[in-house]
């Protein structure tokens, strides 16, 4: 359910044409709810925008799914920070422009990997999350009768789901 709130507050200060909307969602299993969450059990989630009034309530809906669009942006900028992008470690203007095409190359192929090799919970997995869980465990490559095996530690928790990414590359690129 979408509704906008803006008679309800005053917003002079964020400006002529200020608006504010509010989404109120059932959360999902195992989410922390705020305080003010709990006593109806939904989730509720407000913006202030100015994009233009209009007198129609679809309109204000197609403004909050555009709204959340944005927010998968700012996610995935996140998660380019957590990718080295948040530091700069040169003096040279040159090396932090190449830090800066190395990171954003690294930001790429985790959520590429996400998108086509991952599933369950390392799909929607956080860069650390992701570097601890797949990037960090030590495994051997193979060539065995013409075909390339990885080699994975048997008793590490993620060994299934590293084998499985691998069977889907290597199904998409043989």
């Amino acid at each position: 359910m979408v509704a906008e709130l803006t008679g309800l507050m005053d917003l002079s200060r964020w400006g002529e044409g200020a608006r504010l909307i509010c989404r109120r969602e059932r959360p999902h299993p195992g989410a922390q709810l705020s305080m003010f969450d709990c006593s109806e059990g939904y989730r509720h989630t407000c913006f202030i925008t100015n994009a233009i009034e209009t007198e129609n309530d679809a309109a204000v809906a197609v403004l909050e799914l555009r709204h959340r669009g944005h927010a998968r942006v700012e996610d995935r900028v996140r998660n380019w920070k957590d990718c080295g992008l948040q530091n700069l470690p040169f003096a040279s203007f040159t090396q932090n422009l190449t830090w800066l095409a190395a990171s954003l190359v690294a930001g790429s192929l985790l959520a590429w990997a996400q998108m086509t090799c991952l599933d369950g919970e390392l799909k929607k997995a956080e860069p650390k999350s992701l570097r601890h869980r797949i990037l960090h465990v030590a495994a051997v490559l193979v060539r065995r009768g013409r075909q390339l095996v990885l080699r994975l530690d048997e008793p590490w928790p993620w060994a299934s789901a590293l084998q499985r990414a691998f069977l889907k590359l290597r199904s998409t690129f043989p």
